[in-house]
């Protein structure tokens, strides 16, 4: 099955909430090798200017990913999860992302193509705080595999 290209320059709803915790941010950190004190210690991250723990660049893939699951499980989309690879993955930050922080997010599905036998998706996640103030924009492209 290949994927639905009538689903280019589609906009999805906005996600529900993701609410950023300290323990996300440390635990993302961690895994990632981030060992600057913004965050891991609230009091080192208030003392360098922010409200609470800050994430580290790339945390934004969670939410980012979150919005992009919208078209990677609609039935009608024809995307067949067994066969994507992780093509490429770029962030634009709008500010920092904060313990506290209320992320939803608002994908486009910017480009559907063929490629050798493949197909390329780009998506863009419009990821948003509470007040709907952009925080990051994670521009993702997926590549399905074709047959055999």
């Amino acid at each position: 099955m290949a994927v639905n290209e009538d689903f280019q320059g589609r906009t999805y709803d906005p996600t529900p909430p993701f609410s950023v915790g300290r323990e996300h941010i440390r635990d993302f950190a961690a895994a990632v090798g981030a060992t600057d004190p913004v965050h891991h210690d609230v009091e080192a991250a208030r003392a360098a200017g922010y409200a609470d723990l800050v994430a580290p660049p790339t945390f934004a893939v969670i939410p980012g990913q979150r919005t992009d699951a919208q078209l990677v499980t609609d039935p009608e989309a024809g995307v067949d999860y067994s066969r994507v690879v992780h093509g490429e993955q770029r962030f634009t930050h709008h500010r920092p992302i904060v313990a506290g922080d209320e992320l939803r997010g608002v994908l486009h599905v910017d480009a559907i193509r063929a490629a050798g036998g493949h197909q390329m998706v780009t998506m863009r996640s419009e990821i948003v705080d509470a007040q709907d103030q952009p925080v990051a924009t994670s521009l993702s492209t997926i590549v399905i595999r074709g047959g055999e």
